[in-house]
């Protein structure tokens, strides 16, 4: 079998896998193996669409929140005295 070193991975990243392998009942090692295996496997046809990469990116925990100015009218008012 093979073995991969993974050097330079964030505290974050690594305590944030341990709890998803954790939640599924695997050890870190376990857990990192059948994500790359799954990964390894995928077929390039099931590559993410268009949407779901902007959703991933751009949707819900990592949007953005722009601050628009206040409308004003261009335009007066009016007259039908």
């Amino acid at each position: 079998m093979a073995n991969i070193n993974v050097r330079g991975l964030s505290d974050e990243t690594k305590s944030a896998l341990r709890v998803k392998a954790a939640k599924a009942g695997l050890s870190l090692e376990a857990f990192a193996r059948e994500a790359l295996r799954r990964e390894a496997l995928r077929e390039p046809d099931e590559a993410p669409s268009l949407a779901d990469m902007a959703e991933r990116y751009f949707g819900g925990e990592n949007g953005v929140e722009l601050e628009l100015p206040p409308r004003e009218s261009r335009r007066g008012e009016a007259d039908f005295s």
